[in-house]
């Protein structure tokens, strides 16, 4: 676990040169990733959303591929097609973005049903049908997608099938004035974030090799019987709660589960304690919840309903 410690830290130290201010970000991403899982990141523009999911890339040597999602985006944009050719008189498959380890789904909500449809399947099964034929996708394949929660003029709702495949919603705000101060100060010099990323001076230090160990240790952090039975208690009250139209399912559940065994490692430790629960569940939660118009009109928010769902749930000692 000491090994998996220092290897994250590693991993943390190096996105951290590009991504400035943003460790609780950096650290959802990365148990994400590292559970073989799929975020959802929601910002105003300029938090530096897409710059992280590259950043990360690199720092984890795995192909990255970006996809600027629009309204008349098509499934086949997507997927790929077949194409005939005529100097071997057959068809050829040419294969589409999604075709890689990292995808960054930009301004996802902007696509129509049909393309998020081609996208559910892919995130569910890591496979895409071209054709009538299936196609497997890379074992690290993991999606990245990116919301305005601003503008929302031409926008598609993503269905709450395709959210319930999110693991994690990860909000990024605006950084305070002293991370701010130091990225305008570099932005003067030679060492911006942008150009860093592309100057090749991120190096990667984990292989694929190694994140397949390390996804593996994540099986060794332990979670006592109360803790796991406190989880589902807290899963479950999202369901009666006064405040919720549609609470989170048994998906929730086991994506909780994963996330806090995932935020021991990070931290070091191979057991989980009540608090990684508590740190996980906003972002778990947050985007599977729909709350009832009465509430919502009274200016509540799904934060805050989960915040007093946690304080309602006896804790384990």
């Amino acid at each position: 676990m000491n090994d998996l410690k220092s290897i994250l830290a590693e991993a943390r130290a190096e996105t951290a040169r590009v991504i400035i201010g943003q460790r609780d970000v950096i650290d959802l991403a990365l148990v994400a990733i590292f559970t073989n899982q799929h975020a959802l990141i929601e910002g105003v523009p300029g938090v530096a959303k897409t710059l992280l999911v590259r950043t990360l890339s690199a720092v984890l040597g795995c192909e990255f591929n970006r996809v600027q999602f629009t309204p008349d985006l098509m499934p086949t944009d997507i997927t790929g097609t077949s194409v005939f050719n005529l100097q071997r008189n057959e068809f050829t498959l040419l294969r589409g973005p999604l075709f890689t380890e990292f995808l960054l789904a930009d301004e996802i909500n902007r696509a129509p049903a049909k393309t998020q449809s081609a996208l559910l399947q892919a995130m569910q099964e890591r496979q895409v049908t071209i054709d009538r034929e299936t196609l497997p996708l890379p074992a690290n394949f993991t999606v990245f997608a990116t919301q305005n929660p601003v503008e929302f003029e031409g926008t598609y709702p993503l269905p709450e099938a395709q959210k319930d495949r999110f693991m994690l919603k990860i909000s990024m705000d605006t950084p305070g004035r002293a991370d701010e101060l130091v990225l305008a100060r570099r932005m003067l010099g030679s060492d911006s974030p942008e150009r860093a990323l592309a100057s090749g001076q991120i190096r990667p230090v984990i292989t694929t090799e190694v994140l397949a160990a390390l996804r593996a240790e994540l099986e060794r952090v332990t979670v006592r019987e109360e803790l796991v039975a406190y989880l589902v208690d807290v899963v479950r009250a999202t369901r009666t709660h006064e405040s919720i139209q549609v609470g989170a399912g048994p998906r929730a559940t086991q994506a909780l589960l994963l996330a806090s065994r995932a935020w021991a490692a990070i931290d070091g430790r191979d057991f989980v304690t009540p608090d990684d629960i508590k740190s996980l569940a906003i972002p778990v939660l947050e985007h599977r919840l729909i709350l009832r118009p009465e509430f919502e009109l009274e200016g509540a928010s799904i934060k805050e309903v989960v915040t007093r769902i946690l304080q309602s749930v006896a804790v384990p000692r």
